[in-house]
């Protein structure tokens, strides 16, 4: 690992003595958290430049940790006494907990390959990013002569975090972001359709080649134009197919959160004392994974410096753990499962999912569609509401299709589903065998934060759930 200063303009030796100020009136654990974030945004709308940015954003959080207390304090203002006097409020903060000498700097995990870049966006031009998102809008608009409007757009993040605790590790991580965008405006006959799609992951500008291209093109303009045709499914309780891939959305809302280890700790969760429960049928696992290469949820370390893992959730039907940063971890006597995350240096890190996913089961998508003599497979969503504690949720399905009697015929739009996420999985009577991750953009809100974040499932058959007009 190469320690490079110019990052940030703060060396070892400044460290060192932060970090032993933070130490000093006594901490189970804490970090400093320097963070550089550079943003570049370029949109493009009816074939017009409408807008080329760069956002960065620099800077320092402080945590010190006793128990379950924490101390926090962060700065833009990377000087050294800027730094000792964060190190000083967030100590004070928490004070009580092992003194500390002072702290002797080793270096920690060294930059892996799950999202290294042979080009990173800090070596793009401007006008690269122009020509590619100009060439997705003209792929979009020629694709059906119903397109009135397409806006293009990509975002794209060169980010550098160094993350050295009070233990002495410091470890750097270089963390690529990029997502492009297509949304659509469609009409016919007087009727407007809107519609998008997206590609996003810890990629770089190769990535986005041609079929990629014409993937998001293609895909934004059929969810628009298929809405010319959608009728309204029966209201009432049906079965429903999730759609391999964007399903994982609602696993991630009504299942996922429930199993954050902060959740648990404060019994706000239905999973609070279900560990070692059967909640689930035995063909159905959860895992949440931060080791994927290239996945937008991937994480090489999470936000306290552990390094990202591969965990089970629920194993053939069982709750098996939570997901843990390091305060929970203590907490339960356990390892952190390397899910501390925070939206910025602004905010202290918590449990957070990073791609959350069940995983394949022994039927085939065929076999499911089939088994439903009436109800409706849903394949986007929108605008989902969840509360977390007992589970209960409801989901805008933007697009699917109504099942009769063991076809696919009509396509819908507009729909809710309700239901109860545990409830939900116990009512999973098939699971596919074509698990996919979805690629779009996703990022999940929490307690006023918001991490980037993957999800995905195969083709799941639920008995049923409340379906209705919107």
């Amino acid at each position: 690992m190469v320690w490079t200063p110019e990052w940030f303009g703060v060396d070892r030796d400044v460290l060192r003595r932060v970090l032993s100020v933070l130490a000093e009136r006594g901490a189970d654990h804490g970090e400093i958290f320097l963070q550089h974030a550079r943003t570049t945004r370029v949109v493009m709308e009816d074939g017009i430049l409408g807008r080329a940015e760069v956002r960065v954003d620099h800077g320092a959080g402080l945590r010190a940790v006793v128990g379950d207390r924490v101390g926090y304090a962060f700065t833009e203002d990377l000087s050294e006494r800027s730094l000792t006097d964060a190190a000083r409020t967030a100590a004070s903060i928490a004070q009580g907990g092992v003194r500390h000498g002072p702290v002797a700097l080793v270096d920690g995990r060294p930059q892996g390959d799950r999202y290294r870049l042979q080009r990173g966006w800090g070596e793009v031009a401007v006008r690269e990013r122009i020509d590619l998102v100009h060439r997705v809008e003209a792929l979009a608009r020629d694709l059906d002569p119903r397109v009135q409007q397409v806006q293009a757009s990509l975002i794209d993040v060169d980010e550098r975090v160094v993350i050295a605790s009070i233990d002495g590790r410091v470890t750097l991580d270089d963390r690529p972001m990029a997502r492009l965008g297509v949304q659509i405006t469609a009409v016919s006959e007087g009727r407007v359709r809107t519609g998008s799609s997206n590609l996003a992951g810890r990629r770089g500008l190769d990535w986005f080649d041609e079929g990629r291209l014409q993937q998001v093109a293609k895909e934004a303009v059929e969810r628009t134009v298929v809405q010319f045709d959608a009728v309204q499914p029966r209201s009432g309780e049906w079965p429903v197919i999730l759609a391999a891939g964007a399903s994982g959305i609602l696993l991630h809302e009504a299942v996922g959160h429930g199993m954050e280890a902060d959740f648990a700790r404060r019994d706000e969760t239905i999973y609070s004392s279900m560990i070692g429960r059967r909640v689930a049928p035995p063909f159905v696992t959860i895992v949440d994974d931060g080791t994927q290469a290239g996945e937008r949820g991937s994480i090489e370390v999470d936000d306290e410096g552990t390094e990202g893992q591969h965990t089970v959730l629920v194993r053939e039907g069982v709750l098996e753990t939570f997901l843990h940063d390091r305060v929970s971890a203590a907490h339960y006597g356990l390892r952190s499962t390397g899910s501390g995350r925070r939206e910025s240096y602004r905010h202290p890190p918590m449990p957070r999912m990073r791609s959350t996913y069940m995983a394949s089961g022994p039927n085939t998508a065929e076999e499911i569609v089939r088994s439903v003599k009436y109800g409706i497979l849903a394949e986007t969503f929108a605008n989902g509401q969840v509360q977390i504690g007992a589970g209960d949720y409801t989901f805008f399905v933007r697009g699917g299709w109504l099942v009769e009697d063991g076809r696919v015929t009509a396509p819908i739009r507009d729909v809710n589903i309700i239901g109860n996420g545990p409830e939900t999985l116990e009512r999973v009577t098939m699971v596919g065998d074509d698990l996919r991750l979805d690629t779009g953009g996703w990022t999940c809100g929490k307690d006023g934060q918001r991490v980037a974040v993957s999800q995905g499932m195969p083709t799941v058959l639920v008995s049923r759930l409340t379906v209705g007009g919107a």
